[in-house]
């Protein structure tokens, strides 16, 4: 099934306010296989029905290591960075994990955190009116807002957000930093979580790591120690670092379009929908976390096979581009209906907080855009920087202004 002449991926976003036209033409196969920012490669599923399947296939895994099996594609330089067993198990161990973690992403516990998402928007948003311009969205709006949010949620003090998100970011780097920075980030990252759960345990509270902590000192030790830490910072990036980058790029691209956004000022039920068309067209996060290996032969829909031994990519982005689920894919349409994307994955490996991020994107959308009605880019559209390299690949940059 190999092509002979692999492509690089993550995929170039040029120029950036263009969904990249190597996703064009690219489900006439059910698999191409890829070159990974570490030169290995690996067999990236294109089509939509292949892609959702094998989000639950239990014959592709996470839990194998490049020190199991030396032919595992390996996303970066550093080997072991992303592949850890312990901390992505396949299941049953993942359903237990997951289900715990998951009832913080209840739709009252994120219901209950719509106020606030608003309340910070109302902040920010007045602080912006106030200051000078033009000014950065992300640094201003888009970064602030979803960690503050997931900060109430999990308990982390706010002080912190600065330190956080710089450990974050070098975390997240697959080719951006150097390998001996990104684990520095790793390593820091790690020790905060642990201050931070044991500053929790001496003095807990009304929050989602809190309640970790007890599932792991009180309820049978259901969690082990290295699954709290894991998924307290599996949580704080997932809650922070896509969110703020969807955030900003949904806001570039409406601003980029002026007729969608006056589009949505005279009908603010359309808010919903464009959320979600801008999740579909505009993934801040490439699929490059999806890799898999594949323990079995697995068959796909054009006939083919993916061969036992082979590692695995599922394109969300590809899926999403799917000319036979989406009508016009590479249209964006805030009118959509059935639009059932994968941006946020499938099955058992669905974002735990998918909620969570929907419920902070229709706030923000509608506040920017009924706060500051003449919201605009203070640049061409095609002159905003992107942050390739990474894991998330939003907008390093957006100046407005109004």
């Amino acid at each position: 099934m190999s092509s002979p002449s692999p492509v690089r991926y993550p995929f170039p976003w040029s120029p950036p306010m263009e969904i990249p036209e190597a996703l064009r033409g690219l489900r006439s196969r059910s698999a191409v296989e890829v070159t990974l920012p570490s030169g290995d490669r690996a067999l990236m599923v294109t089509r939509y029905t292949d892609v959702r399947s094998l989000f639950a296939d239990h014959r592709l895994s996470r839990n194998i290591s490049r020190k199991q099996r030396p032919d595992v594609a390996r996303i970066s330089a550093d080997n072991e960075l992303f592949a850890d067993p312990k901390i992505n198990p396949d299941p049953p161990d993942h359903i237990r994990v997951r289900g715990l973690v998951t009832r913080a992403f209840t739709a009252r516990r994120v219901e209950a955190l719509r106020p606030v998402a608003q309340a910070v928007c109302d902040e920010l948003i007045d602080a912006m009116a106030a200051g000078p311009r033009p000014l950065d969205l992300n640094e201003a709006f888009a970064f602030p807002l979803p960690i503050r949010v997931i900060c109430r949620l999990l308990g982390v003090p706010l002080e912190d957000m600065d330190r956080f998100r710089y450990l974050v970011d070098g975390f997240l780097s697959v080719s951006k930093l150097p390998v001996e920075e990104m684990q520095q980030c790793r390593d820091g990252l790690w020790r905060y979580l642990g201050e931070l759960i044991d500053s929790k345990r001496t003095t807990p509270g009304d929050d989602l790591v809190s309640g970790l902590i007890k599932a792991r000192d009180e309820d049978n030790n259901r969690l082990s120690e290295h699954e709290l830490q894991f998924w307290t910072q599996g949580l704080l990036i997932a809650g922070y670092v896509t969110t703020a980058s969807q955030i900003g790029a949904s806001a570039a691209v409406l601003l980029h379009h002026r007729e969608l956004v006056k589009e949505i000022q005279a009908d603010w039920s359309l808010v919903p929908g464009a959320v979600e068309e801008l999740l579909r067209t505009q993934i801040m996060g490439s699929s490059i976390g999806t890799l898999r290996y594949a323990v079995e032969d697995i068959p796909l829909s054009d006939g083919s096979v993916i061969a036992k031994g082979t590692s695995v990519l599922l394109s969300e982005e590809s899926a999403n581009m799917d000319e036979e689920v989406f009508p016009e894919p590479f249209k964006i349409d805030i009118r959509r209906t059935d639009n059932h994307h994968m941006t946020f994955g499938a099955g058992l490996h669905y974002c735990a907080g998918a909620a969570l991020a929907r419920m902070e994107l229709q706030v923000a959308t509608r506040s920017l855009l009924e706060r500051l009605p003449d919201l605009r880019l203070a640049v061409t559209g095609d002159q905003l920087p992107r942050g390739l390299g990474g894991f998330t690949e939003g907008f390093t940059e957006i100046p407005v202004t109004w």
